[in-house]
C-alpha cells in the first residue's frame, strides 16, 4: 500500500506544531515516513507526554513512609500493613465520552481497571467523578444515559464493586463532558509488577484480544480541543468488552504468580506503540516488533494503524524465555491471544517491521524522555473580592432550591444501576460520603471518595486545589477511616491561554500545600487539557480520587442518626456564601471568593473526629450546602426530621471549611463538647434529630414533602 505524502496538512493533523516537526527531522535526520508520523505523534501528544504539565506536576508530594510506587508507573502503590498494599488510580475518558457516551464511558473503566490489576492486583472498587452540562441542554440527557449505562455495563459484568463518586451540571461541560474512573485493588506488597523491560534477547509477548482499526489516532483526539467536525471522530473512540477484561484479569494474576513476567504493560492511550516505548524506555533497552504476528480482526491492516490501534483488553509482556510455553498454555486455557511479536535489543532503536518491510526505525528514548516539554505562560487568576451582598432566604426555600437540583438531589438513580455489592466485601454502598470495602478476609476495610468543587477552582485555583484535598481528607475521616493517599484528575480548558494555565499552575500549588499539610501525597494521577468546544473551556476540574484504611471494622463510622440524636457541628461557622451552592442554585449567582482552607484546621478537627468515632453514631463533613444540607441528607437517610436552631441563611448555607456534623446520643453529647474543648477544637450542639419534619429555626417543612423533591429531581431533570 502507498503511504501518503508527509504534508504541512498531514503533519497539523496528526497534532504537531511546526516547530515540533522540525524536532523529529534533526532527531532522526530525514524525513519520517508515515507510521513514524504516527508513532511521534502518539508520544509527544498531550495526553502520552504531559508536555504542558510535567514542570508543575513535579511540585506534587509524593512520597511518604506509606508510599509502595508513586508516580510514574501504571498506577500507586500504598501499603497497608500486613504484607498487603492498595493499588489505585484515577484516569479520564473525557473526549472518547462526548463522542460516544456509551462505549466512551465503558473504555474508561475497563482502562483503569488494566491499570491497576497489570501491576498484579485484583481490583476491588470503582468510582466516577462525572461532569455534564445542563440538563436543559439537547445533548446532556443523551450523555448522562450512555456514560451511566456504559460504566454500568462494563463494570457489572467485570466485577467489580462501584462504591462512589460524583455528577455535576454546569453550563461549561455543555460541549465537553467530563468522565473521570477511579480504580483500586489488592495484591502482597512483595508481588508487585512493574513496566521496565530488563535483558537484552527477550521475548516481547502481546496478550489478550485481537487488534482492530478502533481507537487509531485516539489519544491525539484526546488532546485536541473540539468543532463541527466532532462526528468525524467517533472512529477514534474504542469499544470494550468486559467479559474478556474479566478472562484477562485472571489469565494475567495466573500468569504472575508463575513466575514468567518480567515487566508488563496495558495497551492503553497509543496501543502498542505507548506500551512498547514505555517498557523499553524505563528499562534503557531498545525494542523490535514484527506486526505480522500482531493478532488482528480485520483484514489487511497497515503499519501506522497497528501501532496506533487503541483496541481494548490488551497487554504487552516482557516474558522469561523459558517459561514461553507454560505462559502460552495460561493464556490459551482463557481463550485469548498470546503471541510473540518482537524482542529486547541492546542498541536504542525502535524498529517496527512488516511485511519484510522497515516501517519505523527510531532512537526510542527520544520517543519518550525527550518528548517536548513546555514552560507554558501563565497568568495569576485574579483576586475575588469577597461577598458583598450575602443574600438571605427562608431557610425550607434554600433547602428546597439545593435539593430540586440534579447536582445536590439524591443520586440513586446512577448508583442503583451499577452493581455494588460484588465480591460481596462493600461495607457502605453510595449515597452519603466515601465508600467501603473490606479487606477480604480481614477485619481491615479500604474507603474510596473522590471530590472537587469546580466553582471554587474557577474562583481561586489555589484555594480549590486545596479544599478539594481538603475535602476528600474529610470524607475519608467521617467514615474513621485514617487516609492516606491520593490520585488526581487534571481536567483544564486549552494550556496555550495563560488564563488556563494559571488555573492550572494554581491549583497545582494549593494541591501540593494539602496534600503536603494532611500527608496524603499524590502516588498516581492523569492530566487532561483541551476541554473546549469552539474555544469556550469547561471549569478548571481538578478531580481527587482518595484512599483510607480503616485498621478494624469496629472503628468504622457508619450508623445513621437516631431519634433524640444530638447534632454536633465540629468546627467552626462564619457563614461563608461566596460561590456558594445556595448563590448558584437559589439565586443564579457564582460570585465572592472560594471560601479560605485552613489545613491545620482541617486536620486538627479531623484528628479529633477519628479519635472520638467511639462516641459517635454518624458523620459526615460539610460541604456544598453547607449545615441545611448535610443534615437533611443524614437525616433524611435515616427516615427521621431534624430540628435546627439556627434559621439564619449564613449559618445554614455557609460553606465555611475544616467542618463536620455528627449525630450522638444525647446522653454522650456535653463530654464530646467538653473533649473538644480540651482539644482546643471548635464545636457546638446545633439541633436534635427526629420526629417527621424538618425545622431550621422557625422555618418547616413534612419530611414526607422534601424527601419525595429529593429522591425524584435528579431522573426528572435528565431521564
Amino acid at each position: 500500500m502507498q503511504e501518503p505524502q508527509i504534508t504541512e496538512d498531514l503533519i497539523a493533523a496528526h497534532g504537531l506544531k511546526p516547530d515540533e516537526y522540525q524536532r523529529i527531522l534533526e532527531i532522526i535526520g530525514r524525513e519520517p515516513t508515515f507510521t513514524e508520523l504516527g508513532i511521534f505523534s502518539a508520544m509527544w501528544n498531550e495526553h502520552c507526554s504531559y508536555k504542558s504539565s510535567k514542570k508543575w506536576l513535579r511540585t506534587l508530594p509524593t512520597k511518604g513512609p506509606q508510599v509502595i510506587c508513586g508516580p510514574g508507573e501504571n498506577a500507586g502503590v500504598v501499603d497497608i500493613g500486613d504484607g498487603q498494599a492498595v493499588i489505585f488510580k484515577m484516569e479520564s475518558h473525557n473526549h472518547p465520552s462526548y463522542i460516544e457516551p456509551h462505549q466512551g464511558a465503558a473504555t474508561g473503566v475497563g482502562g483503569i481497571l488494566r491499570d491497576v490489576f497489570t501491576m498484579g492486583a485484583r481490583p476491588i472498587a470503582a468510582m466516577d467523578s462525572l461532569s455534564f452540562g445542563m440538563p436543559s441542554h439537547p445533548k446532556t440527557a443523551h450523555l448522562v444515559k450512555g456514560v451511566v449505562e456504559g460504566i454500568g455495563s462494563y463494570g457489572n459484568c467485570f466485577g467489580v464493586p462501584n462504591v462512589g463518586g460524583e455528577v455535576r451540571f454546569h453550563p461549561a461541560y455543555n460541549g465537553n463532558c467530563l468522565v473521570n474512573a477511579f480504580a483500586a485493588g489488592l495484591a502482597d506488597a512483595d508481588k508487585i509488577f512493574y513496566s521496565a523491560a530488563s535483558g537484552v534477547g527477550m521475548p516481547v509477548v502481546y496478550l489478550g484480544a485481537k487488534t482492530g482499526r478502533d481507537g487509531v489516532g485516539g489519544a491525539t483526539m484526546a488532546s485536541a480541543e473540539f468543532d463541527d467536525t466532532i462526528e468525524e471522530k467517533r472512529p477514534t473512540v474504542q469499544v470494550g468488552d468486559p467479559f474478556t477484561e474479566k478472562r484477562l484479569l485472571e489469565a494475567c494474576l495466573e500468569l504472575m504468580a508463575s513466575g514468567s513476567v518480567i515487566s508488563i504493560q496495558d495497551m492503553g492511550a497509543a496501543g502498542l506503540t505507548c506500551s512498547a516505548v514505555e517498557m523499553g524506555d524505563k528499562g534503557g533497552l531498545g525494542i523490535k516488533l514484527t506486526l505480522d504476528q500482531v493478532p488482528q480482526r480485520e483484514v489487511n491492516m497497515t503499519a501506522y494503524e497497528m501501532m496506533l490501534s487503541e483496541s481494548q483488553e490488551r497487554m504487552l509482556m516482557v516474558l522469561k524465555p523459558e517459561k514461553e510455553a507454560e505462559a502460552r498454555a495460561i493464556f490459551e486455557k482463557w481463550d485469548l491471544d498470546f503471541a510473540i511479536v518482537g524482542e529486547t535489543i541492546p542498541e536504542d532503536r525502535f524498529l517496527i517491521l512488516h511485511g519484510n518491510e522497515v516501517k519505523a526505525d527510531l532512537p526510542l528514548s527520544k520517543l519518550s524522555s525527550s518528548a517536548p516539554e513546555y514552560d507554558r505562560p501563565w497568568v495569576e487568576t485574579p483576586k475575588r473580592d469577597a461577598l458583598a451582598d450575602a443574600p438571605q432566604i427562608d431557610a425550607i426555600a434554600g433547602l428546597k432550591a439545593l435539593i430540586s437540583s440534579p447536582n445536590y438531589a439524591h443520586k440513586g438513580w446512577v448508583w442503583e444501576q451499577y452493581d455494588t455489592m460484588v465480591m460481596a466485601d462493600t461495607v457502605r454502598i453510595p449515597g452519603l460520603g466515601a465508600g467501603v470495602v473490606r479487606v477480604h478476609g480481614t477485619d481491615k476495610a479500604l474507603a474510596f471518595t473522590s471530590d472537587v468543587t469546580p466553582r471554587y477552582v474557577k474562583a481561586n485555583p489555589v484555594e480549590g486545589g486545596r479544599q478539594a484535598v481538603a475535602e476528600a481528607y474529610r470524607n475519608l475521616t467521617a467514615v474513621g477511616a485514617l487516609p492516606l493517599a491520593a490520585t488526581d484528575n487534571l481536567n483544564f480548558g486549552n494550556p496555550e491561554k495563560p488564563e488556563i494555565m494559571g488555573q492550572f499552575v494554581g491549583a497545582i500549588k494549593g494541591i501540593g500545600e494539602a496534600c503536603a499539610a494532611l500527608d496524603m501525597p499524590i502516588v498516581s494521577g492523569n492530566v487532561s487539557l483541551y476541554n473546549e468546544t469552539d474555544g469556550k473551556g469547561i471549569l478548571p476540574t481538578p478531580t481527587i480520587g482518595a484512599v483510607g484504611l480503616v485498621a478494624s471494622l469496629e472503628d468504622l463510622i457508619a450508623g445513621q442518626p437516631q431519634d433524640g440524636d444530638v447534632a454536633v457541628v465540629i468546627g467552626e461557622t462564619a457563614g461563608h456564601l461566596g460561590q456558594s451552592a445556595l448563590l448558584s442554585e437559589a439565586f443564579g449567582r457564582e460570585d465572592g471568593d472560594a471560601p479560605h482552607v485552613d489545613l491545620a484546621a482541617e486536620r486538627r478537627n479531623g484528628e479529633f473526629l477519628r479519635a472520638s468515632r467511639k462516641s459517635l453514631r454518624a458523620a459526615t463533613d460539610l460541604s456544598d450546602g453547607g449545615l441545611a444540607l448535610a443534615a437533611f441528607e443524614m437525616a433524611e437517610a435515616a427516615g427521621l426530621g431534624v430540628a435546627l436552631e439556627s434559621g439564619e441563611t449564613g449559618q445554614l448555607f455557609g460553606e465555611d471549611q475544616a467542618r463536620y456534623i455528627v449525630a450522638v446520643a444525647a446522653d454522650k453529647a456535653e463530654a464530646l463538647l467538653d473533649a473538644a474543648r480540651a482539644a482546643g477544637v471548635p464545636a457546638s450542639a446545633v439541633g436534635r434529630f427526629g420526629g417527621r419534619t424538618v425545622r431550621f429555626g422557625t422555618a418547616e417543612a413534612p419530611l414526607a414533602e422534601l424527601a419525595s423533591i429529593y429522591r425524584s429531581a435528579f431522573a426528572a431533570a435528565v431521564a
